[in-house]
């Protein structure tokens, strides 16, 4: 367990922990689901996931609304292999704009859960169909993060070639 609280890197502790935990609080108490858990291991695990899946919603849904109303500028792929190789801080700077970006993501996947909440306390939705419906969002989400993470690997392998 010391092993791999200590192979956590920053990144992965802003991105994916932080929002994960804070979801499940926020979540837990604006709600009427349970996502904490009393067991710390498993409860790393689960807010590790939740806040992982969060950063997944920021990169593919909330960048991409960003980058369409104009509110964000990326630079080319290539400027940015090529400045960072020159520039240690530019790397830094993005971990920060992920993390802005994923407490972004993770204010909207609050206000979808208490949404979702408030209807299901209307209209006492089945469990079977939460569960469903949960299980089939998460599977389409993460086969959208394997493809944008596929073109990423292609462009940086395509970008250190030229």
């Amino acid at each position: 367990m010391t092993d791999f609280i200590n192979k956590i890197t920053s990144y992965n502790l802003f991105n994916f922990l932080f929002p994960g935990i804070l979801f499940a609080v926020l979540g837990t108490k604006w709600t009427i689901y349970n996502f904490q858990t009393e067991n710390l291991i498993l409860g790393l695990f689960l807010y590790y996931f939740i806040g992982m899946t969060i950063s997944r919603v920021g990169s593919l849904f909330i960048e991409k609304v960003l980058k369409k109303t104009k509110i964000v500028k990326f630079a080319s792929y290539k400027d940015f292999v090529d400045c960072s190789k020159k520039d240690d801080k530019v790397n830094l700077f993005s971990e920060i704009n992920n993390t802005y970006r994923t407490i972004i993501s993770l204010g909207f996947c609050l206000l979808l859960t208490k949404l979702y909440s408030e209807l299901d306390e209307a209209f006492n939705i089945p469990e079977i169909y939460t569960t469903i419906g949960l299980l089939l969002l998460i599977i389409w989400l993460y086969i959208l993060s394997y493809r944008k993470q596929t073109k990423y690997i292609t462009k940086r392998i395509k970008a250190n070639k030229d």
